[in-house]
């Protein structure tokens, strides 16, 4: 018999699944605005459920379910920012190529630290992250080329973005 500490059994996550991950889905679409970001929601909204979900009383699964989905959707909309604010500076650090505009020294500077911030990655994600900015490629398109599942390419972006993080200053990005 299992103890209430005990993570639910898989099938019990299965069928969960197969009954909440439609409105699920359709929910955080509304919140996040993209099916991608939604499918990425729902999956770390299900992790918390093998987790968690053992503390939840079935009564009350699914407003839990979607509590926890809201709540991962609003953490994944702030990772976002960051992510896509990083993504701009890696990208207009690389198109600045012309050091006779003011502030070229700096540009050149700051584009030779994210240089070697992206070489200090490890090649999986430095791949991932190369693909994403000067490809303009999306995470599934970028999955398929490398044929990888699509949450293995989120992970090594995210991953590599919190590298990049700590690598490149927060004041050294364009004014």
């Amino acid at each position: 018999m299992a103890s209430p500490s005990d993570p639910l059994d898989p099938a019990v996550i299965a069928e969960l699944y197969g009954r909440h991950a439609r409105d699920l889905t359709a929910f955080l679409i509304g919140v996040l605005g993209s099916a991608d970001d939604a499918d990425e929601a729902l999956q770390a909204t299900f992790l918390k459920a093998v987790e968690k979900g053992h503390e939840v009383d079935r009564a009350s699964f699914r407003a839990w379910l979607f509590r926890v989905a809201f709540n991962e959707g609003m953490l994944l909309r702030r990772k976002s920012g960051i992510r896509k604010k990083s993504l701009r500076v890696l990208a207009d650090i690389q198109k600045k190529d012309d050091d006779s505009v003011p502030g070229s020294v700096a540009n050149a500077e700051l584009r030779k630290l994210a240089l070697s911030a992206l070489t200090q990655l490890p090649d999986e994600q430095r791949v991932v992250v190369e693909r994403r900015i000067y490809d303009d490629m999306t995470f599934a398109a970028i999955a398929e080329l490398l044929g990888i599942p699509l949450g293995t390419v989120l992970t090594r972006m995210r991953s590599a973005l919190k590298k990049l993080v700590k690598l490149v200053p927060p004041d050294a990005g364009p004014d």
